[in-house]
């Protein structure tokens, strides 16, 4: 019988967990509480790829845990990576009792770390607590399941749904607070995506800026770019880290590369890069999150073809008129073509509100610029 004992011990567990999720890409941030006699002796969460996982982490702070109770946001791991199997070490350490929010959705572990455990005499409990575990790590889980990264869309608009005057000036529609909610989004991504449209209107950095977060490297930067046509100038290529140039130009690019840029030839559907294939690309570099930051063009031609899996929408009050440039190109000509959106959240974030939706679809495919 599970207890409020029990609860607590694993909602602090919990607590652990969310604290990770700027740092430990591409590994799932897990969370884990010893305990003895009703008291905690150690606390454990993972640690940046490479590194401890949460139940090393915490095993390694306890000298005696013969007999201790953990309690775990995921099931422990049980094949071998860059460290060892923590189903391995919480057997090593003679843990008697695991208690776990939810099954690891990883083909490689998926039941199994349960079950080395069991055999090896460990009572395990699962609890039912899916519904609250699972958010910590939506993308790495969506990963895991289907194979695609989660890709969230971030768009800023007036109230009338436009994003920038006809002659193309858009900054800033938004106040500082919101600008700034975004780098948080940023920090919580794995990569971050733009059309090359948008590099040539505004110039974008994409990067985490605030120094609150605690990433391990910046996002890696992509361009969806079916021409080469980003500038060598352009901003996105001076910075740290990665910028991935995706294409299905026949040029070779060299300019860019010498410039820094990483390029990625993938193929052509109607001129245009394949985005089912630039997914697949960023899931096999074990993106979980995707955080898309573009363009009507490409906005419309994501939403189109159904591969956005949350919409974050900061809204200014101001009217930028009907002249201005719409939030997405999608060409409805029918009421029954509209795309209905599910309210997850809304709040006010300086003087701006945030809308985080959800598009009534199933995650097809898609191509874009």
């Amino acid at each position: 019988m599970l207890t409020s004992f029990d609860s607590q011990m694993m909602a602090r567990a919990l607590q652990l967990a969310e604290l990770g999720r700027y740092s430990t890409r591409p590994n799932p941030s897990v969370g884990c509480v010893l305990v003895s006699q009703q008291k905690i002796v150690a606390e454990g969460r993972t640690r940046p790829a490479g590194g401890d996982h949460a139940e090393v982490d915490a095993l390694r702070q306890c000298t005696d845990n013969k007999g201790v109770h953990a309690y775990v946001t995921l099931e422990p791991c049980s094949h071998q990576g860059r460290t060892g199997p923590c189903s391995q070490a919480l057997i090593e350490a003679g843990v008697a009792v695991v208690f776990v929010a939810m099954r690891d959705p990883n083909p490689d572990v998926s039941g199994t770390g349960i079950e080395q455990l069991r055999a090896a005499g460990i009572s395990v409990v699962e609890m039912p607590l899916e519904a609250v575990a699972r958010p910590i790590n939506a993308g790495f889980f969506q990963r895991m399941e289907t194979g695609r990264p989660r890709v969230r869309l971030k768009m800023a608009s007036s109230l009338d749904g436009r994003t920038a005057m006809a002659n193309g000036e858009s900054q800033w529609i938004t106040g500082p607070a919101a600008r700034a909610d975004v780098q948080r989004w940023r920090a919580l991504s794995g990569a971050i995506v733009t059309g090359v449209g948008t590099v040539l209107q505004d110039d974008p950095a994409l990067t985490v800026r605030e120094s609150g977060y605690d990433i391990p490297q910046q996002p890696l930067r992509v361009i969806v770019d079916s021409k080469l046509r980003t500038p060598l100038h352009s901003k996105i290529l001076q910075q740290q880290g990665v910028t991935l140039i995706a294409h299905c130009s026949e040029e070779p690019g060299t300019e860019l590369a010498r410039q820094g840029a990483q390029l990625l030839g993938l193929p052509a559907n109607d001129g245009r890069v394949d985005l089912p294939a630039l997914m697949s690309e960023l899931a096999r570099r074990q993106c979980n999150d995707i955080l898309v930051e573009c363009g009507a063009e490409l906005t419309g031609s994501l939403l189109a073809a159904q591969w956005v899996d949350e919409i974050l929408l900061y809204m200014a009050p101001a009217l930028l008129g009907s002249a201005a440039r719409p939030l997405a190109q999608l060409p409805f000509t029918a009421m029954a073509q509209k795309l209905e959106l599910d309210i997850e959240d809304v709040r006010q974030v300086g003087a701006d509100l945030r809308l985080q939706l959800r598009p009534r679809y199933q995650v097809t495919g898609a191509t874009a610029s």
